[in-house]
């Protein structure tokens, strides 16, 4: 329970960092009620579906892959809103949107695949 209490916190921490609205930032977690939502956000945390710890794991290490990929963190975090050409002109922010949590794996495969090369 207190790992997941700190997937949320860093979840939470990055939401901000990167400016996503409470909607936005609910569909990211597989959009959970409302009330539970903000529950989580104050730290009330009880059951929590497998498919959210799963998107709180693809959330956190999408962030990582940007702290690696760009030295200053305003980059990192202004990324996820530019349009990319690997994405078909969409940001990252507007693929992970799509809602399935393989738009999220899209995103965090891409930003693997870039540490190679320029993202």
């Amino acid at each position: 329970a207190a790992k997941i209490g700190a997937g949320f916190r860093a979840f939470f921490r990055l939401a901000e960092a990167w400016g996503l609205s409470a909607e936005e930032a609910r569909v990211l977690l597989g959009q959970p009620p409302r009330a539970t939502f903000f529950q989580w956000k104050s730290g009330r945390v009880r059951r929590v579906p497998m498919d959210t710890v799963r998107r709180i794991s693809w959330l956190h290490g999408i962030w990582k892959a940007l702290q690696i990929l760009f030295a200053v963190p305003e980059r990192a975090d202004g990324w996820v809103r530019r349009p990319n050409v690997l994405l078909g002109g969409q940001s990252a922010l507007e693929r992970m949107l799509a809602g399935d949590v393989t738009d999220l794996a899209a995103v965090r495969n891409l930003l693997d695949s870039a540490r190679g090369g320029g993202v």
